[in-house]
């Protein structure tokens, strides 16, 4: 028997997690003195109340679990006598891996005859989210950690996504752009267009000027590289943007009819350096 574990960055939420039975590692971050570990104490995440806080000033920084944290969360399911399968953000985005591996190390010491698989989705948020889904749902059906490791590299680049911020200044106090540019591309409406690259870091690709157009342009990557689009879910992604999500979703569904689109909120961590209003899509492709 085994376990699936995910982690709050891949936008999975206790609703989600307990249809499947995925266990959800927290990844933390810290605002206004405060150290929050997502969905660990309670089951409902104030997404509005977070990107308000934002929105007033706020600068929360993001952390990464330590070693004994990791203990803590994985030893309960080795002790019941299952192994673990945990599918995780992109290792490229975080060092928290650096922290995972001793503490998976110690664990096996001690219990031998468990064993820990993990896989990287190389991705985050939406795009780590849409693998979830299938996963826990090849776990329902029987399948064994190998054969959803197996799908998971063999899919994870036929899962693309994209989105634009709406805000640079989020940019600006993460250092990814600067004040000038921020303010200008502010008054100017421009949108910075970022996509997930095959190698499982945030890229980006381009401006757009204002949301519709924003939009629309996330809908001409899902025309161009779209593939079995309504035979998988699509993911839109709001930072506290319901009417935004909503208008993509409604040009998501006039060009595919039969598509299961699902508005998602996404996590603290991403909005934490994207800011609120940012909103994307993540879709079946060719290849990202």
């Amino acid at each position: 028997m085994y376990r699936l574990f995910s982690d709050s960055d891949c936008d999975i939420t206790p609703e989600i997690a307990d249809r499947y039975g995925y266990f959800i590692l927290p990844m933390p971050f810290e605002i206004e003195g405060e150290m929050v570990y997502p969905y660990q104490g309670f089951r409902e995440f104030d997404f509005h109340g977070f990107a308000d806080k934002l929105r007033a000033g706020a600068m929360p920084t993001t952390s990464a679990l330590n070693s004994a944290e990791y203990i803590r969360y994985f030893e309960p399911t080795f002790a019941n006598g299952e192994d673990i399968l945990y599918i995780h953000f992109s290792s490229q985005m975080s060092g928290t891996f650096k922290n995972m591996q001793p503490a998976v190390d110690e664990l096996l010491k001690k219990y031998p005859e468990r064993k820990f698989y993990s896989v990287d989705t190389l991705a985050i948020s939406i795009c780590a989210l849409n693998m979830l889904y299938e996963a826990g749902e090849m776990k329902l059906n029987g399948a064994a950690p190998e054969e959803i490791i197996a799908w998971v590299e063999n899919e994870r680049q036929h899962f693309a996504t994209y989105f634009y911020a709406d805000d640079l200044s989020f940019f600006r106090r993460s250092g990814r752009v600067n004040g000038l540019t921020a303010l200008m591309g502010n008054i100017l409406g421009l949108k910075p267009i970022i996509t997930m690259s095959k190698e499982g870091k945030l890229v980006s690709i381009g401006t757009e000027r204002g949301k519709s157009r924003s939009n629309r342009r996330l809908l001409s990557y899902m025309e161009s590289l779209g593939e079995s689009v309504e035979s998988h879910r699509v993911l839109v992604a709001s930072c506290d943007a319901p009417e935004t999500a909503e208008e993509l979703k409604a040009l998501i569904l006039e060009k595919y009819p039969s598509a299961n689109v699902i508005i998602v909120p996404t996590n603290p961590t991403v909005v934490c350096h994207a800011g609120p209003g940012t909103v994307g899509v993540c879709f079946h492709a060719v290849s990202r």
